[in-house]
């Protein structure tokens, strides 16, 4: 292989877009921790150490998932699968990505962040990887380090957990729910082959479609949070208001028709819906100033 080739495979195992996803959270949690931009250059280190350490939760997953992903559709042609990649080397290019992004956090962030980030790859790696073929309740521990980025954002800014973390983390942790629901029944069939347990294994729509549905519903008073506890106004409260409406008016369909096209539907809400909350949170920074003094 060419070097483009070999840094493309090395690439892939970090799966950027869980990495940038994570990025955006952490920012969004940096943003109301800080009440802006505060000290740019801790920002900075910040979303370079949580990117590293993502990056390496995510080839090391690969690498645990490497003949299970050999029997799916949608990851049979990743580079492990197809024998790119030495599995051994892929587990050492993770190891590294992760040890890199938690001296990058312990030296130039916090202690506190550098735990957070440490505990979420632990969880995401060594708890729910191996769950999926353990219990339906996989989702629900997968969210908890899923949910980690923006607390990780707070607790860079601040230097503390504190109400305002924690309801970043709940809005996150209520958002995985439908969105990784509305892709369990749309690869039903490919998970089923690899033995996970999903609450789709059953092919039973109306139930997913029912959860999907429910757990969307609970996303629009917890993405009042911020509001409630003062971290945010008016323009984040319409913005989280219109966005969390949207998303759940996309999740009716696939309640009541659960065909793959719903499910694809509510996908595509859910995947627009972060950044405009995070395009929300930075309007309400801006403006929010200016109008208090006026």
């Amino acid at each position: 292989m060419n070097f483009r080739q070999i840094y493309s495979a090395y690439f892939s195992l970090t799966k950027p877009r869980i990495v940038t996803l994570s990025l955006v959270t952490m920012a969004m949690g940096y943003c109301l921790g800080a009440r802006g931009l505060a000290d740019q250059a801790r920002c900075i280190w910040a979303l370079i150490g949580t990117g590293l350490a993502a990056a390496g939760a995510s080839a090391l997953n690969q690498y645990l998932e490497r003949d299970v992903d050999s029997r799916m559709d949608r990851t049979r042609g990743r580079v492990l699968p197809r024998g790119v990649i030495e599995p051994e080397s892929a587990m050492l290019f993770g190891l590294y990505l992760l040890l890199g992004g938690m001296i990058v956090l312990l030296v130039y962030v916090n202690l506190l962040t550098a735990f957070l980030v440490l505990l979420s790859a632990f969880l995401y790696v060594v708890v729910y990887t191996p769950m999926k073929k353990v219990s339906v309740l996989n989702t629900p521990l997968g969210a908890i380090p899923g949910a980690m980025p923006p607390l990780a954002g707070w607790t860079a800014a601040t230097n503390e957990v504190g109400l305002g973390g924690l309801a970043l983390f709940m809005i996150l942790f209520v958002w995985q729910h439908p969105h990784f629901f509305a892709i369990a029944w749309m690869y039903r069939d490919d998970y089923r082959k690899a033995g996970f347990r999903m609450i789709s294994g059953s092919g039973n729509g109306a139930n997913c479609g029912r959860w999907i549905l429910g757990t969307c519903a609970i996303l629009l008073p917890v993405s009042m949070l911020p509001v409630l506890l003062g971290m945010s106004h008016m323009a984040y409260f319409w913005t989280a208001l219109l966005a969390g409406t949207g998303f759940l008016a996309s999740t009716i369909p696939m309640a009541r028709h659960y065909t793959d096209r719903d499910a694809r539907r509510v996908l595509t809400m859910s995947v627009y819906y972060l950044p405009i909350l995070l395009l929300g949170i930075v309007l309400d920074t801006m403006l929010w100033p200016s109008w208090n003094s006026m």
